[in-house]
């Protein structure tokens, strides 16, 4: 069942460059019964590994708009930090139900735009003015909203993309799987490096207090503690 749904995916991922969170996330708590902060770092992760791989095919076609990308990652980068601490705080001071409800409604919203603008082709707009400077404005929250929940690089990052600058639909999936990368690669190492497993460890016995399923438990059983 986990390697089809990683397929899937993956799958989706290479064809839109949208998709990793937003669809792996709420996969993992509903289906495998994984923790909300586990699922989230897990997301990150998997986001890394499948545009590791795609990444490279865009460099070589071509279709990565470099100056773009810098513009993006000035937010970006400094927003999925910010996103993966504010998840920590919450973690940290066990606020489980601020925490989910918070999280469905960010997939929430991010997936209703990601169905919503999948039936629109994407159509480059060679009239429009470049306007790519105040993509680092834009990209701070989208980044933070990847580091608390993993998802909107993709959705939001094409839609920023297609308004603000001429690019031609292919460079703006290359552009925006590359700063998927790079955002995911960056709040996979924050949610490491903050201790994103201790959380959870933390996050399951102020559950367990609360009497949650003994299902999901067995996940904690196997989180490493420091």
């Amino acid at each position: 069942m986990q390697y089809l749904i990683g397929f899937v995916i993956a799958l989706f991922i290479a064809l839109t460059g949208v998709g990793a969170g937003t669809v792996t996330v709420p996969v993992l708590i509903l289906f495998l019964g994984v923790p909300a902060p586990v699922a989230v770092g897990i997301g990150l992760m998997f986001a890394t590994a499948v545009k590791l791989i795609l990444v490279p095919s865009q460099i070589v076609r071509r279709n990565v708009a470099w100056r773009t990308l810098a513009y993006m990652l000035a937010g970006g980068v400094p927003g999925v930090v910010i996103g993966s601490l504010f998840l920590k705080h919450l973690v940290t001071v066990g606020s489980q139900n601020l925490l989910n409800a918070l999280l469905g409604a960010i997939l929430v919203t991010t997936a209703a735009w990601q169905i919503t603008n999948s039936f629109k082709p994407l159509k480059a707009n060679a009239d429009a003015r470049d306007r790519s400077p105040l993509l680092g404005w834009l990209m701070l929250p989208v980044g933070a909203e990847v580091g608390f929940s993993s998802a909107g690089a993709g959705a939001l990052g094409s839609a920023a993309l297609l308004s603000l600058t001429p690019l031609l639909p292919a460079q703006v999936v290359g552009t925006d799987i590359a700063f998927g990368f790079i955002v995911s690669l960056v709040g996979s190492g924050a949610h490491c490096g903050c201790g994103c497993w201790c959380w959870a460890g933390n996050f399951s016995s102020t559950a367990t207090r609360r009497g949650p399923r003994r299902g999901r438990m067995r996940w904690f059983r196997r989180i490493p503690r420091s």
